[in-house]
């Protein structure tokens, strides 16, 4: 017995160092192709290498994410008027002046630019930074990631349960699914580009000439170039192209739920909104987990949207690196910048399957 216990237990470390002989292709491919330029990305981080360029590449620490991520905040001072002693009021707006974010700045050892101004408890304050379009980028990126990714969901589950509620194999199901997929198997260039025009700052934009002939504007709102327009412009467009995604997901998981459970709860006398609330959700939940995480880390990635509308007129932080690696050949801030973008993704990714539950089973 005991020599056959002895075979077995090494035919068991054969089998396992023939399985590991096996899989080491597998892991040199993927150091290849995936470890490999993200540890160029991280090398490239510490330096100041220019793309496409023969200038010589010297290391300069932690320089470029020094200036990529160094903020600070000051209090603007009012202006008083010196017949009155009081502080000085705007002519036009009656509201009370301060001195300009440029005055209040520091410009040593570092210069800073203004992201923002706010006012709180009475004082008036504003937020610098020494590059002020990579925090305006990251607040966009998740203002945008936020938005988009509610409303996708909310509407992706109304129109899985309309979907859903036909008959199996119905021509209204089929029809239904046909016209919800149309967004989605558009290309994004092609929808964007679209919407682009949609969003025309004339009356040759569809949404001008309708609101103008609505009498609510006056056929000339700059949707596209005006700060206030801009971000509820992007988030329509990514809604009304990923929203069928999102709905799809969800469809999948609502026909995973046994029919038996409905039939059971309607012979207790349970309603509509009670079957939604007690048998729908909770099993729709490891669907909407999923679901709800693919379409953040995707949204968080954002590029084509922001690049093909509003080019450089504002950035999501993957537009953002893709200028400074194009346009200002900074190939090692750009890596700095791809550093912080994967270390966000990473935090956010790890915090966000933890927070809405997914399994590893």
């Amino acid at each position: 017995m005991a020599g056959k216990s002895s075979d077995m237990s090494g035919l068991a470390k054969r089998e396992e160092r023939l399985a590991w002989l096996l899989l080491l292709p597998t892991f040199i491919v993927i150091v290849l192709i995936a470890f490999y330029p993200l540890g160029s990305v991280f090398y490239s981080s510490f330096t100041n290498r220019t793309f496409a360029s023969s200038a010589p590449t010297e290391g300069v620490g932690i320089a470029n994410y020094r200036q990529l991520l160094s903020m600070t905040i000051q209090r603007l001072e009012p202006v008083m008027d010196p017949d009155t002693g009081q502080q000085k009021l705007n002519a036009r707006t009656g509201e009370p002046v301060y001195e300009t974010a440029v005055a209040a700045l520091p410009r040593e050892p570092y210069r800073y630019r203004s992201v923002t101004e706010f006012s709180l408890f009475g004082n008036r304050y504003v937020i610098g930074a020494t590059d002020p379009d990579f925090i305006k980028s990251v607040r966009d990126t998740l203002v945008f990631t936020v938005a988009t990714v509610v409303l996708e969901l909310v509407l992706g589950l109304g129109i899985a349960l309309v979907i859903n509620g036909f008959a199996s194999g119905g021509i209204g199901r089929a029809a239904l699914m046909a016209v919800m997929l149309v967004p989605w198997a558009i290309p994004t260039a092609v929808s964007s580009r679209m919407w682009q025009f949609m969003f025309g700052s004339t009356r040759t934009g569809f949404f001008n000439t309708v609101l103008w002939h609505l009498g609510l504007g006056d056929g000339n709102i700059p949707f596209l170039t005006d700060p206030r327009f801009q971000m509820p412009a992007m988030i329509t467009i990514d809604v009304w192209k990923t929203t069928p995604f999102m709905a799809l997901l969800l469809l999948a998981g609502l026909q995973l739920i046994p029919g038996d459970l409905y039939e059971a709860a309607s012979v207790d006398g349970a309603s509509q909104w009670r079957k939604f609330w007690s048998i729908t959700l909770p099993l729709l939940r490891p669907t909407v987990a999923v679901a709800l995480v693919f379409r953040t880390l995707d949204a968080l990635r954002v590029f084509d949207v922001f690049q093909i509308v509003l080019a450089q007129s504002r950035y999501s932080m993957a537009s953002f690196t893709y200028y400074e690696l194009i346009n200002n050949r900074a190939m090692g801030y750009s890596s700095a910048s791809s550093v912080i973008i994967f270390v966000l993704i990473l935090i956010f990714a790890v915090l966000y399957i933890r927070l809405v539950g997914v399994k590893t089973e």
